[in-house]
């Protein structure tokens, strides 16, 4: 399955060469993955309510082609492997037809006391 969110660039998202800026793309594919968290069916508040949260261990990521203001992105967001104790995320932003960004996000779960957990059951029941 691919989820898809769209993302118009605005101002602020912007350097000064007019540019979206580069750490702005992992604002992007965070809102991205926040919404397909939430569209599988994952309560993210009662995870937190039961100690555990999800943190973000690694990200790669390659800036193909710049975007520019007013651009209007589509972020791509797939399940790419899973285990008991973490899940990958691919991404990708497009602009119409032209990838512009890929990344892939090693996702965790941490408890209370900051330590690894494994993912919650709901979880662990995504398909790849």
């Amino acid at each position: 399955m691919i989820h898809r969110k769209e993302i118009r660039v605005y101002y602020e998202d912007t350097d000064m060469a007019g540019i979206v800026y580069y750490a702005n793309y992992l604002r992007f594919i965070e809102r991205a993955r926040s919404d397909w968290v939430r569209d599988v069916g994952i309560d993210q508040l009662a995870m937190k309510e039961a100690g555990v949260v999800f943190a973000v261990r690694r990200v790669e990521a390659d800036y193909v082609a710049p975007a520019r203001f007013d651009d209007i992105l589509e972020v791509r967001t797939t399940l790419d492997s899973l285990s008991a104790a973490k899940m990958v995320m691919a991404q990708e932003v497009w602009r119409g037809e032209d990838l512009i960004f890929t990344s892939k996000v090693l996702i965790v779960c941490i408890g209370s006391s900051g330590k690894p957990v494994r993912l919650p059951a709901e979880c662990r029941l995504l398909e790849t």
